[in-house]
């Protein structure tokens, strides 16, 4: 399971995929996310305003998992 450290609160499901290079640009979350399942913590979910925090768990078919972490020690 790959890791992404995020330092902020939560980032959005659309700005996670963006992340992860599954999308180009911002503006394919709702496509992509309306022709392909993604599950966050094992429920398929197609919201990209769904907020993910630090421990949520996601998975991407094609793509791969991945786990929401923190800011590494030291920062």
């Amino acid at each position: 399971m790959n890791e992404i450290a995020i330092d902020t609160e939560f980032i959005t499901l659309g700005q996670f995929l963006k992340m992860t290079d599954t999308i180009s640009s911002g503006g394919m979350a709702k496509w992509y996310l309306q022709e392909n399942d993604v599950y966050v913590n094992g429920e398929v979910d197609n919201r990209r305003g769904r907020k993910l925090y630090v421990g949520d768990t996601v998975n991407i078919p094609g793509t791969g998992r991945f786990q929401i972490t923190g800011p590494t020690s030291g920062e």
